[in-house]
């Protein structure tokens, strides 16, 4: 790729931005809802709902490697990601539209569960390449503030769509007189507006990609490196390993939270009518990412990667050690709204990793396979939390805030591994 074609672009970095703003308010539609679509549709089972949500997981570990490798040698006029990007976003807002339909009409738990692994498959079916046009696109050195940026439309996304759900719930729930977000919302003729903005933004913004973006040119041949040959090279390397086991770790921590958080907050409140609530607090959550967000993706750039990636972890950590002990409803929301900006600063400051590691190693035509695993080891967390989290607060009798002191030791241990990282950083010549 020519250095010509990947100086830093306003034009393009919006445009993945708009990308990644539509993908997020997928995501949170799925936080938000789905799991008060289970509780108050099918299952009060921990258990039985920690497997549905986690099928989010298993198409997470399995697609975006496969997806990201094939588009790594994929050849067309529009390029190698983006035709990815655009059949994912249509298919998965028109399954978005289906999630909603099918709870309407009462259809069976494994239906429902099987229109949840379609939308999941689509959504994962374009993430490695949507990863993969940043660093395709940006060099080396303008990442960090790319990532910070990308990542503050992320959590836009996020916050747009849980500060809807809370709204509309809130409202549905003083038209109606119901104290159950979710029926309230049936009720009021609301369920259907989340799904329906979901699904207009991943069309939209995949059109718009599709038609917009363009990655540069691939100069010459692509080096060859078969599926498991890569897989190896990950696991006999230091850095490679060391970050993504560290991910995994953090990724499961968030997880445990995020799946369970209605849960948690019934625990702790005592209440079972806590989705406006829910939703607020992710959105407040989702605020105070984007102030993680917009100072963590400069400091990548400025201060260190790996010290900026371990500022952001120790802050993050710092709530899951004191989630045990809250009680109130004030507590809970400072905790998780603190939790945001050291979340916010791990998001803008891992995405650029393996990036880098492949520009120190010349192997950039690689991004979308390496960036498929990055996305894989992202999702196994949501495999687990799920499985393993719903069986923990089984044995917790129903304890869920039981999450966060595990989910604090997950984190414990994921930061000596980046600290141990030796070639992330740049050296610096002297006198620069």
């Amino acid at each position: 790729m020519g250095s010509d074609d990947r100086r830093f672009s306003w034009g393009m970095i919006l445009g993945i931005a708009l990308l990644g703003f539509s993908m997020s308010t997928g995501w949170a539609i799925n936080k938000g809802l789905t799991f008060k679509l289970l509780q108050e549709g099918y299952t009060n089972a921990p258990a039985v709902i920690g497997a549905v949500l986690s099928l989010q997981g298993l198409m997470g570990l399995i697609v975006p490697p496969l997806m990201g490798y094939y588009s790594d040698v994929y050849s067309s006029g529009r390029g190698r990601r983006t035709p990815f990007v655009l059949a994912g976003g249509i298919l998965a807002g028109l399954t978005a539209l289906v999630i909603y339909l099918g709870y309407i009409e009462r259809i069976s738990l494994l239906a429902f569960a099987v229109i949840l692994a379609a939308f999941y498959f689509f959504m994962y079916f374009f993430v490695a390449q949507y990863r993969s046009l940043m660093p395709d696109v940006i060099e080396s050195g303008s990442r960090g503030k790319a990532s910070g940026i990308i990542t503050l439309f992320e959590w836009m996304g996020n916050l747009f769509l849980f500060g809807m759900i809370a709204f509309l719930a809130a409202k549905a729930s003083a038209v109606t007189g119901i104290n159950n977000g979710i029926k309230a919302m049936v009720q009021a003729g609301y369920l259907w507006i989340p799904f329906t903005v979901v699904a207009v933004f991943l069309i939209g913004s995949a059109i718009y990609v599709f038609f917009r973006v363009r990655e540069p040119k691939v100069e010459g041949e692509i080096p060859e490196e078969g599926l498991w040959d890569y897989l190896r090279v990950i696991i006999s390397d230091r850095d490679f390993l060391s970050f993504y086991t560290a991910q995994m770790l953090w990724w499961l921590s968030f997880e445990f939270i995020a799946v369970f958080m209605f849960g948690i907050l019934e625990s702790v409140l005592g209440t079972s009518n806590v989705t406006a609530l829910g939703n607020a607090i992710m959105a407040l959550f989702n605020v105070t990412v984007l102030i993680g967000a917009i100072t963590g993706g400069p400091l990548y750039d400025r201060i260190g990667r790996r010290k900026s990636i371990i500022l952001g972890g120790i802050l993050f950590l710092i709530p899951f050690i004191l989630g045990w002990f809250v009680t109130t409803e004030l507590q809970i929301t400072t905790l998780i709204g603190f939790a945001g900006i050291g979340w916010g600063m791990l998001m803008a400051t891992s995405w650029p990793v393996i990036g880098d590691l492949l520009t120190k190693y010349e192997k950039e035509a690689f991004n979308g396979r390496y960036y498929g695993f990055f996305e894989a080891t992202k999702s196994f967390p949501i495999l687990i939390a799920g499985l393993v989290g719903g069986a923990i607060v089984q044995l917790a009798g129903g304890n869920y805030r039981v999450l966060f002191p595990v989910g604090a030791v997950f984190v414990l241990i994921a930061l000596p591994l980046i600290w141990s990282m030796k070639h992330l950083d740049v050296e610096k010549t002297p006198g620069e």
